[in-house]
């Protein structure tokens, strides 16, 4: 059966000077499920942010693509680690290797690289 591939946007914004809301929109465009969170509230193309801090449960996560530097991620590692996705995209400047410790620790493949490049190459 054909499984969904939804990608979870961490540290979404509404600011279209981003690289997070440059992301969003090429998902929409191409028509790829994704699911916008952050700590700033809003609507990205259509989509909710779902507020980081509370912790949303969420299911069937193929990719978490990061948006947040390393001195932000701490108190979310282990909640990003729970929702069991299959990758973890570390876009430039989020890098942390003791993410990438944790990720691979509990079999999460871990990608230093970035995401709108992915897409724009076909790599995605």
């Amino acid at each position: 059966m054909f499984e969904k591939k939804i990608t979870l946007i961490v540290g979404a914004t509404t600011n279209p000077s981003r690289y997070a809301y440059a992301a969003a929109e090429m998902f929409h465009e191409r028509g790829m499920d994704f699911i916008p969170m952050g700590i700033k509230q809003g609507t990205v193309f259509g989509k909710e942010i779902l507020d980081l801090r509370t912790k949303p449960e969420l299911k069937n996560i193929h990719t978490i693509t990061l948006y947040i530097g390393p001195a932000n991620q701490a108190e979310w590692i282990d909640y990003l680690i729970s929702l069991k996705p299959k990758r973890i995209i570390f876009n430039p400047g989020t890098e942390n290797p003791e993410f990438y410790r944790k990720a691979r620790f509990s079999g999460i493949e871990v990608l230093p690289a970035c995401n709108l490049v992915m897409l724009s190459t076909g790599q995605y």
